[in-house]
């Protein structure tokens, strides 16, 4: 009945918090909770396989660093904004990653380093669209997004 039950009692527990205690919101919070378990479990995710566990703090190390360059650098954006004007744009990168768990590490790293945004992945022709907050040169990106990110995971991932 419970096939996550780590994953029922927070979901109740956050029912409660948000709610408030009260005996109908505790039984609506464990019937929402039943119903989001076996949604879970419908699902069925495939565990990831990674293959270099030891490149794991590489990669949190280099995203760390990116993020505190990029904070810095939007900063100076928003600073100067009457100065000099930046120039956003988007930009269409072509991976060569193809493992969904390795994609879902790369959108997140580019969605929550500042600057830049995670818009659309296309598994047809398997790009990416982003948008940047200041796009001075293209190829910057790629050669970033490429040699950075995507090598790294690609060696971590498959």
């Amino acid at each position: 009945m419970f096939p996550y039950p780590i994953l029922f009692v927070c979901l109740v527990l956050m029912w409660l918090l948000l709610g408030g205690f009260t005996p109908g919101q505790l039984v609506l919070g464990i019937i929402v909770a039943v119903f989001a378990s076996w949604a879970m479990a419908s699902l069925r995710p495939e565990k990831p396989r990674i293959r270099n566990i030891h490149l794991l703090p590489k990669l949190f190390a280099i995203v760390m660093i990116d993020i505190i360059k990029s904070n810095i650098h939007v900063a100076s954006v928003v600073l100067r904004s009457g100065a000099k004007r930046h120039k956003p744009g988007f930009l269409t990168i072509y991976l060569d990653i193809r493992n969904e768990f390795a994609l879902a590490v790369l959108a997140v790293v580019l969605t929550s380093t500042p600057g830049s945004v995670w818009l659309e992945y296309d598994s047809n022709d398997n790009s990416v669209l982003l948008h940047v907050l200041d796009i001075d040169n293209e190829a910057v990106w790629r050669d970033t997004i490429k040699n950075r990110y995507e090598k790294l995971l690609m060696e971590i991932f498959t």
